[in-house]
């Protein structure tokens, strides 16, 4: 039995778990600093993205994400079910006001207007859908997910809260097309699950309106770009957590082939996302009891255990 699996079953202290974490994620980033430093690195990265499908293993995100039960989330995220990085302005402690200073400051940097018709790509449990229907009543918003989980909690939420300007559709991003055009397409911490970018940016662009613009909100390495590869026991988190999945770095989006042309960006401070995830693990700490009862009346076979450590640990690091 490996060090993961006691970690797993709840044999190993937080302290030890948080020092293995940090010591696999130093050994991940040195390795890839040594790829990175080879010729032509980030060239065949974006060859092996151009040669891709949009997105890979999507049925595997979204079973590790978003098929995850409801009362999951109920306990770990914030009042508005915001699964991305919060903005945690100076003396801000509570992370319900958090996911409300980051959904206000996303709004004014994608400059919405009311009236707008709007296409947000990968809408999770709707806190970007939803805020936008009650703040900007007269907009059109068409959301996005893979998740019926998610459509079906998007939906009752609009309905309680008289919300009538959202419609959410369910779909693969693989498949996913319209004729419809729009005057904004927003997406947050969606383009981390998907791979072949150029793709990504042309289907985007025949959905935009001549003036429309596309904005999007990512998680980052500052420098240096890779693949989460399930090539051995250290590489947990691209096997239960992002198969498929792809850290962006900071100037990525701009090597990419695009009929789009950049505007403007802002880079947030990892510490606020650290926040978040603090505060996501003491909410789900708070709560380990009815955690726990989710997960076992769950269709998921995995010991309830093995399941809560797992978020434990996803959150830690």
């Amino acid at each position: 039995m490996g060090i993961i699996d006691l970690v797993e079953k709840g044999y190993v202290p937080d302290v030890l778990t948080r020092f293995g974490i940090r010591r696999i994620l130093g050994q991940r980033l040195e390795k890839e600093r040594r790829n990175f430093s080879t010729e032509g690195r980030l060239e065949e990265l974006l060859k092996s993205m151009a040669a891709s499908p949009l997105a890979l293993n999507t049925d595997d995100a979204n079973e590790q994400h978003y098929e995850v039960p409801t009362e999951f989330y109920d306990f770990t995220l914030g009042e508005h079910k915001k699964y991305s990085c919060c903005l945690f302005d100076a003396n801000v402690n509570n992370l319900s006001i958090a996911e409300e200073s980051m959904l206000s400051v996303s709004c004014e940097r994608a400059e919405i207007e009311d009236g707008m018709q709007i296409l947000e790509l990968g809408c999770g449990w709707g806190s970007l859908t939803l805020w936008l229907g009650k703040h900007y009543p007269q907009a059109k918003v068409t959301a996005v997910s893979n998740s019926t989980t998610q459509k079906t909690y998007i939906d009752r939420k609009a309905a309680e809260q008289g919300i009538k300007n959202i419609n959410v559709v369910t779909c693969d991003m693989n498949d996913f097309a319209t004729d419809e055009t729009f005057d904004r397409v927003l997406s947050i911490e969606m383009f981390e699950h998907m791979r072949n970018y150029e793709t990504l940016f042309e289907r985007i662009s025949t959905w935009l309106r001549p003036t429309g613009k596309l904005w999007f909100h990512i998680f980052c390495h500052k420098n240096m770009p890779y693949f989460f590869q399930d090539d051995g026991e250290a590489d947990w988190m691209a096997r239960h957590f992002f198969t498929g999945g792809l850290m962006p770095s900071w100037d990525l989006p701009t090597q990419i082939k695009s009929p789009l042309s950049l505007q403007d960006r802002w880079a947030v401070n990892g510490e606020h996302y650290a926040k978040t995830s603090r505060a996501w693990l003491d909410l789900m700490d708070e709560h380990i009891d009815r955690v726990r009862e989710v997960f076992e009346n769950s269709d998921d076979p995995t010991d309830a255990t093995i399941l809560i450590n797992r978020w434990r640990m996803f959150f830690m690091a």
